[in-house]
C-alpha cells in the first residue's frame, strides 16, 4: 500500500470513528424520548381496553348518550398522535444509521481501492491499535445500529390503533430490544482509539 493510501485510509476511519462517536450520543437520546411515547401508547391501550369493558348505559354516566363515542374519537386522537411522535423519531434513528454505514463504507471502499499489504493493516502502535482491528469495530458499530434499526422499524410497523394487545405490550417489547452490550463494546472502541483521532 502506498503512504497516499493509508493516510487516506486513516483519514476515512477517523472520521468513520468521529462519525460514529457523535451518533452514539444521538440514539442514545433519541432511544431515551421513546420511553415516555412508548410507555404512552401503552396506557391508551389500557385505556381502550377498560372503556370497551364498561357498559356506560348501565352507569351513572348514562346521560350523556354519546360519550363512549367522543372518549373513543379521543382515545384514536391521542393514539394518532403518539404514533406520529414514533415515526418521528423513527426517522431520527435512521438518520443515524445512515450516517454511520455512509461513513463506514467509504472507509472500506478506500480499503479496496488500493493494494493493502497486511503487514501495514495489522501494524499496531502504542498510540493506535491496528487499522485492521479499527476497520473490523466500524463494521460491528455499523452492523449494530443496522440491526437495532430493522428490529425497531419491525416492533413500530407490528402497532395498529385497533390491536390493544400489541400496544400494551410495546413498552416491554421495547425495552427488550436495548443492547447494552453491543453499546458498551462500541465505547469501548471509541476509547481505544482516541490517541489515535486525536492524532493528525
Amino acid at each position: 500500500m502506498s503512504q497516499t493510501g493509508l493516510t487516506q485510509l486513516q483519514q476515512a476511519v477517523r472520521k468513520a470513528f468521529q462519525c460514529v462517536e457523535k451518533n452514539q450520543t444521538t440514539w442514545r437520546t433519541v432511544l431515551e424520548e421513546f420511553a415516555p411515547l412508548m410507555v404512552s401508547l401503552g396506557n391508551l391501550a389500557q385505556q381502550f381496553i377498560a372503556l370497551s369493558k364498561v357498559d356506560l348505559s348501565k352507569t351513572p354516566l348514562q346521560v350523556f348518550p354519546d360519550l363512549e363515542e367522543k372518549l373513543r374519537f379521543k382515545l384514536h386522537h391521542a393514539t394518532d398522535t403518539v404514533m406520529d411522535k414514533l415515526n418521528e423519531k423513527l426517522s431520527c434513528l435512521q438518520s443515524v444509521r445512515d450516517a454511520i454505514s455512509s461513513q463506514v463504507t467509504s472507509a472500506l471502499q478506500i480499503q479496496e481501492q488500493f493494494s493493502l499489504d497486511l503487514a501495514v493493516l495489522t501494524e499496531r502502535s502504542t498510540s493506535a491499535p491496528s487499522v485492521a482491528d479499527m476497520m473490523q469495530w466500524l463494521q460491528d458499530a455499523d452492523r449494530h445500529y443496522r440491526q437495532q434499526f430493522v428490529k425497531r422499524k419491525a416492533l413500530l410497523l407490528t402497532l395498529r390503533p385497533d390491536d390493544f394487545a400489541q400496544m400494551e405490550s410495546a413498552p416491554g417489547r421495547w425495552r427488550a430490544l436495548d443492547s447494552p452490550q453491543e453499546e458498551v463494546r462500541i465505547s469501548d472502541a471509541l476509547c481505544r482509539v482516541s490517541f489515535f483521532m486525536e492524532s493528525q
